[in-house]
């Protein structure tokens, strides 16, 4: 089904005081096999991946390899890929980085960081959720300021698909408890300062006090990739 936006503006409200079990499992009742859960591996994800193989086991699982990620989250994708059993499709850009390098220029995530994630994120991830009708994301309103209103079920602005944030009211402890409590594999980079991984070009460890996102991208005054919200909109 694809919902309306009133469909979608009601189910928001319901969705506020339900656990993300519930909203998982209402999910993949609706959507089945036209539902995708797009992760980078991080702490929302591996939890978000750990409840599904409760619920759905088989539900698609879809990640950006930009061919720039560290090598702690390729080891971590491929062990929980077998940890988990994982039906994981990885979804590379239509250029590898010597090819863009050729077209656009060397290190692109330096001089024109919006253009490199446009390529190697946005572009892929779009054309990797056609066929889908919904997915699930990991965005939580406590990662920033621009993501403190994110709803539990949206329109996607890029897609047009449903777009499910369950643990959009959770917080990072909530999250580490859980890990913890079912002795889940992470990344061992969070243990390094990086509480928010991103590709190893792009992303440093933070300072205690520093905002979850401020290795992003920290050399620039970008904060989001253009997936979840217009850049262009950003810099207006």
């Amino acid at each position: 089904m694809r919902a309306t936006s009133t469909q979608i503006d009601a189910l928001a409200s319901q969705f506020e005081s339900a656990s993300p079990q519930e909203i998982l499992r209402w999910a993949t009742d609706t959507y089945g096999n036209k539902l995708a859960i797009v992760t980078s591996f991080q702490i929302t994800g591996i939890v978000t991946l750990h409840m599904l193989q409760r619920i759905a086991p088989q539900t698609s699982v879809l990640t950006l390899d930009t061919g720039l990620l560290f090598p702690e989250t390729y080891n971590l994708i491929d062990t929980l890929e077998h940890q988990l059993n994982l039906n994981l499709k990885r979804v590379k850009p239509s250029q590898n980085l010597q090819q863009q390098a050729h077209e656009y220029g060397r290190q692109l995530w330096i001089h024109d960081p919006d253009k490199c994630c446009h390529l190697r994120k946005t572009i892929p991830l779009n054309h990797a959720l056609e066929g889908y009708t919904a997915w699930l994301t990991g965005l939580r309103r406590d990662q920033s300021e621009k993501r403190s209103t994110t709803p539990i079920i949206s329109i996607d602005s890029h897609t047009g698909l449903t777009k499910i944030a369950p643990f959009a009211n959770w917080t990072a402890s909530m999250l580490w408890m859980y890990i913890k409590t079912y002795n889940l594999p992470y990344n061992v980079l969070h243990d390094r300062g990086y509480p928010s991984i991103g590709c190893r070009t792009c992303t440093q460890a933070i300072k205690d006090g520093d905002h979850m996102r401020s290795g992003r991208w920290a050399r620039t005054n970008k904060t989001e990739c253009g997936i979840h919200i217009d850049v262009a909109m950003l810099q207006s």
